[in-house]
């Protein structure tokens, strides 16, 4: 494929896939929109059971933001405004997708790229890959939607770390900062995490989307309504329930249908 971001499909899991191998997939500002127009367009598809975003080769997830195209699209403080609400929409749309999302990296994932997985659900990585937000070596700031997913996830002390020292660190250490959830053998980074993906395909969707709009739920503040605690019971009544307790009394796999 000659596309700058493409979508691929198997059965039940979709990709989404960046190929600018040339730039190591950094993004411009219609990179960013077009992620996000493909991430609406997925969320909305009833059949999909898992996504999972990735690069086009070994080298690269992403290396971020394309500098050269700061001239362009990052000029003037209204340019910067619009490119920061752009970005910021385009993660808060991989964030609040029904499917389980899995970022799969490998080679380097840091700046705008670091944030596009912190927005995904699981992260996991290839043992080489190269994470960091060396930003501060440009002069420029993380706007606080950027920032928001990554201390979710690393909280305020890790995310400090990560930005005055502006290092680029490897797996093992992302891994440390509860970053990625697994680190697998360069060789089968890939393969591991397409399995990953089937897994999750496998099991009842609309358990996951559940359980993804739950947790994400319980980390906002104000306290859940009776209407949300209702809806924590919701799955009982569903035909994908009857068929995963029979199939789990007949101690055969379950086909859920995601209704």
């Amino acid at each position: 494929m000659s596309d700058a971001i493409f979508t691929e499909r198997d059965g039940t899991v979709a990709s989404v896939i960046l190929n600018r191998p040339e730039k190591l997939n950094a993004l411009d500002l219609p990179d960013w929109r077009r992620i996000g127009d493909i991430m609406r367009e997925l969320d909305a598809d009833d059949s999909l059971r898992c996504i999972v975003l990735r690069g086009a080769d070994a080298r690269a997830f992403s290396a971020g933001a394309d500098i050269a195209g700061f001239e362009k699209h990052r000029s003037t403080p209204e340019q910067v405004r619009d490119y920061g609400r752009t970005l910021g929409t385009t993660l808060a749309t991989i964030a609040k997708c029904r499917h389980p999302v899995i970022a799969a990296i490998n080679g380097v994932c840091v700046g705008g790229g670091l944030e596009m997985s912190s927005a995904c659900d699981i992260r996991v990585c290839g043992a080489s890959s190269r994470f960091g937000a060396p930003i501060n070596k440009l002069g420029l700031t993380m706007s606080y939607a950027e920032l928001d997913t990554l201390i979710g996830i690393i909280g305020g002390a890790g995310l400090l770390e990560m930005l005055l020292a502006g290092e680029v660190f490897g797996a093992q250490r992302a891994y440390e900062l509860g970053f990625v959830s697994r680190v697998l053998p360069d060789e089968r980074w890939l393969d591991d995490a397409y399995a990953l993906a089937q897994e999750i395909a496998a099991r009842a969707p609309l358990v996951n989307r559940w359980h993804k709009k739950f947790v994400r739920r319980l980390l906002r503040p104000e306290p859940l309504t009776p209407a949300e605690l209702d809806e924590g019971y919701t799955a009982y009544d569903t035909e994908d329930y009857r068929i995963g307790y029979e199939a789990f009394l007949a101690k055969r796999k379950p086909e859920f249908k995601g209704r």
